[in-house]
């Protein structure tokens, strides 16, 4: 924790990195948020609303800093939620509304509309988003119990954002979630995670499936059901947001380089 208190993105220009969140309908994408933030508060927080359902809970795009404790310092990083990847055209998040996203034309709370995609303003899209409002590092937010479900369709889909992101040279990487209820093992103690074969074999087919190395798809647990915070599902979510910063250090260095 002392890393992220004290971290300070490479470049001055940008005080907080921007980590926007993608994935399907239900695999944790606001309860990762939610989690990240429980660990900053020091107890099980529920700021973002997350919950199980056929259609994506979430509607706006949100940009949630994230403050340390009481003192509410903010820390060094904003996690962007978005709508739910869905299979069905018209349905779920639009790849043109990930677009205007990653390139920092959409604001906080813009309530997305699966039919017609965001219209940026004339006047504002005429000079082109700073550094700071842009993306610096995007997290697929994949259900373990659910990958080998996967639709053709919803890959296809996941591709074209690739594709997308790709374009763009922004760093990309997996949080795996729910890898307690995918392995019995893992299950009775979070401890095994890193020991468990069929978690390992999960790691390798998220890596298979969405193109991204498997040092860059991070298991964790987030928190659902708990009404008190546990140190190895700290470990877990902080180490997939410590690959996070180091992502977009990367791609800041990058730009810098230029």
């Amino acid at each position: 924790m002392g890393f992220f208190r004290s971290h300070k993105p490479l470049l001055s220009s940008v005080n907080r990195v921007r980590i926007l969140m993608l994935g399907p309908v239900g695999a944790g994408k606001s309860s990762f948020f939610n989690s990240i933030n429980s660990i900053f508060m020091g107890y099980v927080t529920s700021k973002a609303m997350s919950g199980s359902a056929k259609s994506s809970v979430t509607t706006q795009f949100r940009m949630y800093p994230v403050k340390d404790g009481h003192e509410r310092k903010p820390l060094p990083f904003v996690l962007c939620d978005t709508m739910g990847l869905e299979e069905q055209s018209g349905a779920g998040l639009d790849i043109k509304d990930i677009s205007s996203i990653l390139q920092g034309h959409i604001p906080d709370r813009y309530r997305f509309n699966p039919v017609t995609p965001f219209q940026p303003d004339e006047q504002k899209s005429s000079r082109p988003a700073s550094l700071l409002e842009k993306i610096h590092c995007v997290v697929y937010v994949i259900d373990a119990t659910k990958i080998s479900l996967m639709s053709e369709k919803l890959e296809e889909k996941l591709t074209s954002v690739r594709c997308l992101i790709n374009s763009l040279a922004i760093p990309q990487m997996v949080v795996m979630t729910k890898v307690d209820e995918a392995c019995p093992h893992v299950q009775k103690d979070l401890q095994n995670v890193y020991a468990s074969s069929y978690t390992k074999m999960k790691v390798q087919e998220v890596s298979s499936r969405l193109g991204v190395p498997v040092s860059c798809v991070l298991p964790v647990k987030n928190y659902s059901q708990e009404i008190e915070l546990d140190l190895n599902c700290d470990v877990l979510l902080l180490s997939a947001l410590h690959q996070m910063l180091r992502l977009a250090d990367d791609y800041l260095d990058d730009v810098d380089s230029f």
